[in-house]
């Protein structure tokens, strides 16, 4: 059975997406449509950058929902691949979305372009962070963040996203981060959180906003507004979302859901895990990079295999696998 999965904020990079733009005349068009809809040029985002513009939350949003968008309808109208479930990390739940015919395109590339503009202004630029914790347990990653927060005096500290197992990424407080790092070594992890805890490897992320935790519930609530113009449609495959690790056939529970996500944390490794129990062993990644593809083996090993789309080798690599099986 097969799955895909949609990548999230960090995967972009200029040039993603180019050769199915020179290639297919259906990606041009969702090209086209994406650029009026918020009057911005993602050809020249895209393919040319530069890649401090690209970075920019407000752009990168609706370019990987774009990227996304285009690479799974080229492998909709040129293989023969049904899907049996569907995730996205973040930002790439809404191209899972889209792709299900829950949300239209337009509508999905507006409102992540309002999504990433809230995210932004959610937090005044140097009051937020996010960091990497690898090599600690999800709980003993939650044990930390309360024990940060307590010993530093400084809130919130929150994890954001379970990526696999033994990477998690907190997001919070600049000052909560910063103390953490400067005091959380191999000593304190063996006194606070016992001997067997392993060793943790703390990795600052270059990112604009501390996504994920409490401090976006400015951003919440104004997507909620944005959400709530939109009409939701019932799925033709199964999303499972980001917020529970859970797919539902309800447009307002899934509306719901993907409100809560921006102050919640992506339950990625519980997502991945959802889709496999579901049967799925077989996934593509649907756009730019190839991080989930990494993710997919740290969680699941052999159980899945995974293709990508960054090249028309990948796309004949696909055609191939879909014929042998």
């Amino acid at each position: 059975m097969w799955g895909a999965l949609f990548p999230g904020q960090g995967s972009q990079s200029v040039g993603m997406g180019r050769f199915l733009f020179e290639e297919f005349a259906s990606a041009r068009a969702l090209f086209e449509e994406a650029s009026d809809a918020v009057s911005v040029n993602f050809k020249k985002l895209c393919f040319e950058g530069p890649a401090e513009d690209l970075q920019l939350t407000e752009n990168t949003q609706p370019a990987l929902l774009l990227v996304s968008s285009v690479s799974a309808k080229v492998v909709s109208d040129l293989v023969p691949v049904k899907l049996d479930g569907a995730a996205g990390h973040s930002i790439g739940e809404y191209a899972a979305l889209v792709h299900a015919g829950v949300i239209p395109f337009a509508d999905g590339i507006r409102s992540v372009k309002r999504r990433g503009q809230a995210m932004q202004r959610a937090v005044p630029v140097g009051e937020g962070a996010m960091c990497a914790v690898m090599g600690l347990s999800d709980e003993n990653v939650k044990k930390l963040c309360r024990l940060v927060e307590s010993q530093s005096g400084e809130k919130p500290l929150e994890p954001a996203n379970f990526n696999s197992p033994g990477q998690v990424v907190v997001s919070g407080s600049l000052k909560a981060i910063d103390w953490m790092r400067a005091n959380v070594k191999a000593e304190w992890v063996a006194e606070h959180l016992g001997a067997d805890a392993g060793r943790a490897k703390l990795i600052p992320l270059a990112v604009s906003a501390p996504f994920h935790c409490s401090l976006m519930k400015p951003a919440e609530q104004e997507m909620s507004l944005v959400l709530n113009e939109i009409v939701f449609s019932t799925p033709s495959f199964a999303v499972v979302q980001n917020l529970t690790a859970e797919a539902s056939k309800d447009p307002t529970i899934i509306r719901d859901r993907l409100i809560g996500q921006i102050s919640g944390p992506v339950l990625w490794t519980q997502c991945q895990q959802a889709l496999i129990e579901k049967g799925c062993n077989k996934f593509v990644e649907l756009g730019a990079g190839k991080v989930l593809a990494g993710l997919a083996k740290k969680i699941a090993g052999d159980r899945a295999n995974v293709w990508g789309l960054n090249s028309i080798e990948d796309l004949k690599a696909l055609e191939a696998a879909t014929k042998e099986a």
